[in-house]
């Protein structure tokens, strides 16, 4: 797998697609809609709901992004179009449906959250990119995900997520949390590129693994300047960045 000459280097990723904090929630259709208008690869996150259906949505919690309290996991595929993101009238979409709004347009970079024993979510991903014709890579904080389209999906290119974990907002165990800063897990996830926080760069671990390097999440221009330095592509948000960002 040739990660030095794909996309997932090309230009900058916007992260859960080109949102605003009033009119275009994070992870819906229309951010994504927005990425496409602008040209950018979308970043987004995805999660099984309880009827087994694929949702894009980061957190575990609804309360954060919707007008509704209670557990995402709950959810059946009936009840997305009553839940309302932020203060918008746009629901959470399904991964479907992010399949066909984007229909190859950019690329795609799936981020799979805490793989569940059965590893339901990564085979339905799998199964669902098999006729998708666009460009995509997955990429998770937990190995054991990414062993598993190691395994599974060896051609799918893969990302191993990780930082120095400072704050708890990050679903990972504490015990695995020391290891995982050191990417000591890339035996078991094989990964083709290291997606690591911006302000943890640049490290060691990162440097000794030799692989490209994507830095999450760079908010303006002057820490994308930074970063440039220690990376070879970055996600974004909450601006556009300049045209001459990691392109040579």
């Amino acid at each position: 797998m040739e990660t030095k000459t794909s996309w997932v280097l090309d230009k900058p990723i916007s992260h859960r697609g080109l949102h605003d904090s009033d009119n275009i929630p994070e992870n819906s259709l229309p951010a994504f809609e927005n990425s496409v208008k602008h040209g950018y690869a979308i970043e987004l996150d995805v999660r099984l709901i309880d009827d087994q259906t694929v949702i894009v949505f980061h957190d575990e919690k609804l309360s954060r992004m919707t007008n509704r309290d209670g557990y995402v996991s709950t959810l059946k595929a009936s009840d997305l179009s009553e839940i309302k993101l932020l203060k918008t009238d746009i629901s959470i979409p399904t991964f479907e449906q992010v399949l066909e709004t984007v229909n190859g347009k950019v690329p795609l970079l799936i981020e799979i959250k805490r793989a569940e024993q059965a590893f339901g979510l990564e085979e339905k991903i799998i199964d669902m990119l098999k006729s998708y014709d666009g460009d995509y890579a997955v990429q998770s904080f937990d190995p054991r995900s990414m062993h598993y389209f190691y395994k599974n999906a060896p051609h799918i290119m893969r990302g191993q997520l990780s930082s120095y974990f400072h704050h708890n907002d990050i679903d990972v165990p504490r015990r695995e949390k020391k290891r995982l800063k050191k990417l000591k897990y890339n035996d078991l996830s094989h990964p083709n590129f290291i997606s690591y926080k911006a302000t943890n760069l640049p490290n060691k671990y990162v440097t000794a693994t030799g692989l490209p390097v994507l830095a999450w999440t760079i908010r303006g221009e002057l820490e994308a300047q930074k970063a440039q330095k220690f990376c070879d592509n970055y996600i974004f948000e909450g601006f556009i960045p300049n045209k001459t960002d990691i392109e040579q």
